[in-house]
C-alpha cells in the first residue's frame, strides 16, 4: 500500500468519504488492522442492518475499546441514528466510509451533528507515489492506486467505469436507463475543464435537459464529477457565472473520452495536463487540511485562468498549456489580468517543457515538477 498523507484523528470517530477505487477500504484496514470491521457491501450484513440498524450493536463485543469501521456506510443511512446513540451512551469510536455524504443528507440523516469529523480520500498525490511517479502514465491512466499495481491499467480503467454503470448507479436506483447514461457520460467527457453548458450536452447525447441536469448531479453525488465555481471575490470586472466541469481523475476522462479518427491527440492530451492538475489541488489542499478554496477565473471578455487557490492570506493562480516552449506572450496574459486586480496573487505558469523559469512576476514550471512541489508552495515552504 502507498503511504497517505492523510492523518486520522486520535480518539474522534470520523467519516470518509471518496470514491470507488481511491484506496478507503486498504487504508482503514492498514490503519486500524484490530478494528470491528462491518462491510455493507456484504449482502448478509447488509440486509441485516438494513432491516434492523439497532442490531449493529450485536457486532461490538461488550467493554470494546477500540475502532469500529463501517464500511460503504451510505448504504444504510438509518445507521448513523444508532451510531450517534452508542457514541453517546458506551464512547464508541467509529470510522465510517462512503462515497457520498450528500447521499446521506438526502435521505434526511444528519453526519452525526458535529460528533465525528469529515475527510475526504482522493486518488493517489505525487507526493504519495514518490518513486513510482511517471509523469506520462499519470496523464494516461491518472492516479487511482490500481492503476500502479494492476498489470493492465486501461483494462482495470475500463472495467471501473463498468463498475460505476452497474453497481453504482443501477444498484442505488439513481436512474432506470443506464443506456442513456452512458452515452451521456461520453458526451460529458467533452465537456471535461470546459465552462459547462448542459443544453448542449443534452442535444449532443438525444436527452432531456432536467435529464441531463440530474445526471450531473449523480456524478456529483457519487464524487466522480465536480463542477468549479468560478472566483467573484472583489472583482473589478464583469465576469462568467457558469461552472466548469472535471472528471476528478484524468485516467477517467480518458476512459471515458470517445477518440474519433478526427480527434486530435494533442487536445486531448492538453485537457489530461489541466485535469491532473486539478486533481492534486483539490487532493492536496483537502490532504494537508488547507484553508484554501478552488475556483477558476473568466471575464466577459473570455480573459481566463485555469486555477484559483484562495485563501484569507494567500492566493495561488495557476494556467496550464501542453505547450513544451512560450512561444507566445499571449500565453502569460489571463495572469498578467488576473494580477492587475489581485497584485498579492503569486502566478504559475504550469506548461509541458523542461526549464523552470521566472516572466512579468509569473513562476513557470514543468507540469511534473510542479506536482512534486505542489504541497510545499501551497504552504509557502517553496
Amino acid at each position: 500500500m502507498y503511504p497517505r498523507v492523510l492523518k486520522p484523528p486520535k480518539n474522534k470517530s470520523f467519516f470518509l468519504f471518496g470514491p470507488r477505487g481511491a484506496g478507503k477500504t486498504t487504508w482503514v484496514k492498514n490503519t486500524f488492522p484490530e478494528a470491528v470491521y462491518i462491510d455493507l457491501l456484504e449482502a448478509e450484513v447488509f440486509n441485516d442492518l438494513l432491516a434492523s440498524p439497532q442490531r449493529v450493536g450485536d457486532f461490538i463485543p461488550k467493554g470494546y475499546k477500540g475502532w469500529i469501521i463501517i464500511d460503504e456506510i451510505q448504504r444504510v443511512p438509518e445507521l448513523l441514528h444508532e451510531v450517534h446513540r452508542l457514541i453517546e451512551k458506551y464512547r464508541y469510536k467509529f470510522v465510517l466510509t462512503g462515497s457520498s455524504a450528500r447521499k446521506i443528507r438526502k435521505k434526511g440523516v444528519n453526519l452525526l451533528g458535529g460528533r465525528a469529523l469529515t475527510y475526504q480520500m482522493h486518488p493517489l498525490i505525487t507526493a504519495e507515489l514518490g518513486e513510482d511517479f511517471d509523469i506520462k502514465h499519470s496523464l494516461q491512466y491518472g492516479h487511482l492506486p490500481c492503476v500502479y499495481t494492476e498489470d493492465d491499467p486501461k483494462k482495470y480503467l475500463e472495467s471501473y467505469v463498468k463498475t460505476y454503470l452497474e453497481e453504482e448507479v443501477r444498484q442505488e436506483g439513481l436512474t432506470r436507463n443506464l443506456s442513456a447514461f452512458a452515452r451521456f457520460l461520453e458526451s460529458a467527457s467533452f465537456s471535461q475543464g470546459a465552462v459547462l453548458n448542459i443544453s448542449n450536452v443534452a442535444r449532443d447525447c438525444g436527452i432531456e435537459r432536467k435529464t441531463v441536469e440530474n445526471y450531473f448531479c449523480i456524478l456529483e453525488d457519487l464524487l466522480i464529477g465536480y463542477r468549479l465555481p468560478v472566483f467573484t471575490k472583489r472583482s473589478r470586472r464583469r465576469l462568467t457565472h457558469h461552472s466548469k466541469f472535471y472528471f476528478f481523475d484524468a485516467g477517467v476522462y480518458r476512459t471515458l473520452r470517445p477518440k474519433g479518427p478526427l480527434d486530435r491527440p494533442e487536445e486531448i492530451e492538453s485537457i489530461a495536463f489541466e485535469s491532473l492538475l486539478f486533481q492534486e489541488l483539490r487532493a492536496v489542499i483537502a490532504n494537508f487540511a488547507l484553508d484554501y478554496k478552488l475556483y477558476y477565473w473568466r471575464t466577459f471578455s473570455n480573459i481566463e485562468v485555469d486555477f484559483v487557490v484562495y485563501g484569507d492570506k494567500n492566493i495561488f493562480v495557476f494556467e496550464v498549456k501542453r505547450a513544451k516552449k512560450i512561444y507566445s506572450p499571449k500565453l502569460l496574459s489571463g495572469l498578467k489580468s488576473f494580477r492587475k486586480d489581485y497584485s498579492r496573487a503569486r502566478a504559475f505558469f504550469v506548461y509541458g517543457g523542461e526549464r523552470v523559469m521566472q516572466k512579468d512576476g509569473i513562476e513557470i514550471y514543468p507540469l511534473d515538477l510542479l506536482l512534486k512541489n505542489l504541497p510545499q508552495i501551497l504552504r509557502g515552504q517553496v
